[in-house]
C-alpha cells in the first residue's frame, strides 16, 4: 500500500472483524515494551499484553481509534498489521457501567480466592480484572 506512508490495519477475534482501517501510525503494547508501526515497517510478529492499542487513522490527521484489546497477537508484513485477540472493542463500542461491574466481581473474585487459598481462581480472577481495568481506561481516556 505505502500511499503516503499509509498502511492496512486488520484486528480479528473469534467473533470476526473488529477493526480494519487504513493508517498512518500504530501503537500497541507487547510483552516485552510498545511497539510503534508505521508504513514500511520491518517484518514482525509480537505477542500482546492486555492494553490498548491506538491507530492514527489515513482519512485524518488528528483521529486516532482506541481499542481495548486483551492479549493476542501482532503480525506486520508487506504494510498490513494484523492484530489476533481473544477479545477486542473499540472505545466507542465499549459499556462502561458493564466494565466497572465486571472489575467489582473480578475483585471480589480475587478476594475469595485468597481466602481459600485457590491459586488457579486468583489467577483466572486477575486476568478478569486486567481486562476490565483495560477496557476502562481506554473508555475513559477516548470520550
Amino acid at each position: 500500500m505505502d500511499e503516503k506512508g499509509i498502511f492496512q490495519v486488520n484486528i480479528v477475534t473469534p467473533d470476526g472483524q473488529v477493526y480494519s482501517h487504513h493508517s498512518r501510525r500504530l501503537i500497541a503494547r507487547a510483552t516485552d515494551g510498545d511497539l510503534g508501526i508505521l508504513a514500511n515497517h520491518l517484518p514482525i510478529i509480537a505477542t500482546l499484553q492486555i492494553a490498548e492499542v491506538r491507530s492514527l487513522r489515513a482519512d485524518s490527521d488528528n483521529h486516532e481509534d482506541a481499542i481495548a484489546v486483551n492479549g493476542g497477537y501482532l503480525e506486520f508484513q508487506d504494510n498490513v498489521a494484523t492484530i489476533i485477540a481473544d477479545s477486542a472493542e473499540r472505545a466507542r463500542d465499549i459499556d462502561l457501567r458493564r466494565a466497572r461491574y465486571a472489575k467489582e466481581r473480578a475483585e471480589q473474585q480475587i478476594e475469595k480466592a485468597k481466602e481459600v487459598n485457590d491459586v488457579d481462581d486468583r489467577l483466572r480472577a486477575e486476568v478478569a480484572l486486567a481486562r476490565a481495568v483495560n477496557r476502562i481506561n481506554v473508555v475513559s481516556k477516548h470520550r
